[in-house]
């Protein structure tokens, strides 16, 4: 997959804090269409190998994982999580893909749009967190990946900044007994539906099952609007993810 430029490529925060380098993130889901299937071997073949050099052409800037939610979920059957520090940079890369013959058979039932940003909440929690941490995410070092687009109610924004500190810092304790889950939260106020995006990523999935049935029982919880559709992918690459779909 594509590797990320060392070139920056996007305008510096120079608000709160030192200035770093923000990123867009997405996750871009696909559907394979089951006629694919029905086409003859060499017809499939040939496709597929077209696919796979599209996702092997580099795109400067770019960043790209492959997680395959196949037989896991019945609308999706893989994801892209990209970053960037351009949003163009996924523009350019979905047009090499649609230029291959298989993306005629290929649907995006849910595509999620985000920014890194420092947290307002972590910070009081945690004096030695940077925003650098924060702003750049280093993914991909665990093999599960469970994502979904997360909405707050009106009347969370409407609380104190004392009372959201008080119901976050509860929030981030109990996310603290949990070190097997790396949180990555992004933001899509104006970009996308959502508030945010969530990825958690894990090699026990039962840690992050264990997680969630806390975090349920935290008084900021009754706060959330939405937080679905939830997708649990394992990190692949995508000849793998194909011969699944075969």
């Amino acid at each position: 997959m594509s590797q990320a430029s060392t070139q920056p490529a996007s305008r510096p925060q120079t608000t709160g804090g030192p200035a770093v380098q923000r990123q867009f993130v997405n996750f871009q889901c696909f559907k394979l269409d089951p006629a694919f299937r029905r086409l003859d071997q060499s017809t499939r073949e040939s496709m597929r190998t077209e696919l796979l050099a599209a996702f092997d052409q580099k795109v400067d800037g770019l960043l790209c994982l492959s997680y395959s939610v196949a037989g896991l979920r019945p609308d999706v059957d893989f994801l892209l999580w990209r970053i960037a520090l351009n949003a163009e940079v996924f523009q350019e890369q979905t047009r090499l893909i649609n230029k291959t013959r298989m993306a005629g058979y290929l649907s995006n039932p849910q595509s999620f749009l985000s920014m890194t940003k420092r947290s307002m909440y972590i910070d009081k929690v945690d004096p030695f967190h940077t925003a650098e941490s924060r702003t750049h995410i280093i993914p991909g070092k665990r093999r599960f990946l469970f994502v979904y687009p997360f909405v707050k109610t009106r009347d969370w924004y409407l609380l104190p900044m004392e009372k959201r500190q008080e119901f976050m810092d509860s929030h981030i304790r109990v996310g603290s007994k949990y070190p097997s889950v790396k949180l990555n939260t992004t933001y899509s106020f104006g970009i996308d539906d959502q508030d945010f995006v969530v990825a958690f990523e894990t090699d026990e999935p039962r840690d992050f099952l264990d997680l969630v049935m806390e975090l349920r029982e935290t008084e900021a919880s009754k706060y959330t609007l939405r937080d679905y559709p939830m997708f649990t992918a394992i990190q692949m690459p995508m000849e793998k993810i194909l011969d699944q779909l075969f």
